[in-house]
């Protein structure tokens, strides 16, 4: 059973983002970390209108996991969209 809602619980109700990044960098893989990183970058890079080929040029990713993010973020309530609106200054 995964515990995902536990762990997205206690992260909402740290308000230390260094803690935050710490507890990331403790419970994965400096190669889950590396991953994530640049999934959220490419992400951020398409909702500015960055086309797949410059982001896939840019950050050296396959255009597979462009495309992956490009479905996310056109979602209907996509939580990519919604963070990246409300969160990110």
């Amino acid at each position: 059973m995964y515990k995902l809602n536990e762990i997205a619980y206690a992260l909402s109700r740290i308000d230390d983002k260094n803690l935050i990044e710490d507890f990331l960098r403790s419970i994965l893989t400096e190669k889950e970390v590396k991953d994530i990183s640049s999934r959220w970058e490419l992400v951020k890079l398409l909702d500015e209108g960055l086309s797949q080929r410059k982001i896939a040029k840019e950050l050296q990713l396959s255009l597979c996991k462009i495309t992956r993010g490009s479905k996310e973020l056109k979602k209907d309530n996509s939580a990519f969209k919604k963070v990246i609106r409300e969160y990110i200054p």
